[in-house]
């Protein structure tokens, strides 16, 4: 069966759009992520920055805007531990021919779980690129996420989605399955990666079809199946006979908010080591470490958002630093503001 190409160029505006808004749920975009992200641009001495002309220093600006607007991966004790705990199970499975075993990937919202899956996949198939050089057809990882109040049909669609393959609405269940197992079979695909799929629930029968769906893709694809979705513990995934089943044969891994400690301190040591502003102070983000671990509540994901999000406004403002009333400036998420200790209120005299 041919694929489409993934690494044919764009011949227009539109189409130069359109591939920079692919997502890790598509074959290109998934391969543009394993690639990487392109080299940040360079910090220019203040000699070099006046000799800019406007346009110049517009262009050098939005390079660093863009590079700031990145989702900065931190290898984390969590993202080491998936990593490891991932790459176990596919040695494990690689000579089962049933009852394989998988990962489940489980926490709040913010802590990191998509990050640690997609690196998970990232390192699977860079180990198999290593190993296969010369073979361009393959398709180590297939990287899918389970849509709200999904049907069996829309997951089998997301399968053949990722992989190209045309979903027409005359097609049937049994059409799109074959497809997809016939590809990954012939592309030799070791790793399959379930996001969001805490939005499956074995109380419902459509859950219930779309739980025995993967397990049959699980069958079929002679793959390590990882899951990730939110407090799948507790979660409506694991109940019943499916879930039973589920839990007798995935690995879970949680994770949660960082305690305030060394990692934590860590993490924002590197993430300030990425900035690229020109009146930024060393290590003033570090002196934070108190604040920030209090604003977010140890989440990393609301970490990288307020600093990435103050370092957008320093370029924008001009003021190239990030401070602490830049960062508490950045509205962050819900969960996140709603631990921040009330303000006393002023006094009025």
């Amino acid at each position: 069966m041919t694929l489409p190409c993934p690494t044919a160029g764009p011949a227009t505006v539109q189409e130069a759009d359109a591939e920079a808004n692919r997502q890790l749920t598509t074959l290109a975009g998934w391969r543009r992520f394993v690639d990487g992200p392109p080299p940040p641009p360079g910090r220019l001495p203040p000699e070099q920055l006046k000799q800019l002309s406007p346009t110049e220093r517009d262009l050098h600006d939005e390079d660093r805007l863009d590079h700031h607007a990145r989702m900065l991966t931190v290898s984390t004790s969590f993202v080491e531990k998936t990593r490891i705990c991932g790459r176990r199970l596919v040695l494990l499975n690689r000579h089962a021919i049933s009852a394989r075993r998988g990962l489940m990937v489980s926490g709040l919202p913010g802590t990191g779980k998509t990050s640690a899956i997609a690196q998970l996949g990232r390192a699977h198939e860079l180990l198999d690129r290593a190993r296969h050089p010369k073979i361009s057809d393959r398709i180590p990882v297939l990287y899918i996420t389970v849509p709200p109040a999904a049907t069996a049909r829309m997951v089998a669609a997301e399968f053949a989605r990722f992989l190209g393959l045309p979903v027409r609405p005359r097609s049937n269940m049994t059409d799109i399955i074959e497809a997809v197992v016939g590809v990954c079979t012939d592309t030799r695909t070791g790793l399959v990666v379930v996001d969001e799929i805490h939005n499956i629930s074995q109380r419902t029968q459509a859950g219930a079809e779309v739980s025995d769906t993967l397990k049959y893709f699980s069958e079929r694809i002679p793959a390590t199946f990882v899951y990730a979705g939110i407090d799948l513990e507790t979660s409506e995934l694991l109940v019943g006979t499916r879930g039973a089943q589920i839990a007798g044969r995935f690995t879970l891994v949680p994770t949660g908010p960082f305690p305030y400690g060394d990692e934590w301190k860590g993490l924002i040591a590197t993430m300030e080591e990425t900035l690229i502003l020109h009146d930024h102070p060393p290590r003033s983000l570090v002196k934070l470490d108190r604040y920030l671990h209090n604003r977010t509540d140890g989440m990393i994901g609301a970490l990288s958002h307020a600093i990435r999000g103050a370092a957008i406004d320093a370029i924008l403002n001009g003021t190239e630093r990030v401070t602490k009333e830049g960062l508490d400036a950045i509205p962050l998420d819900h969960a996140a503001e709603s631990v921040r200790p009330a303000r006393k209120p002023v006094r009025q005299r």
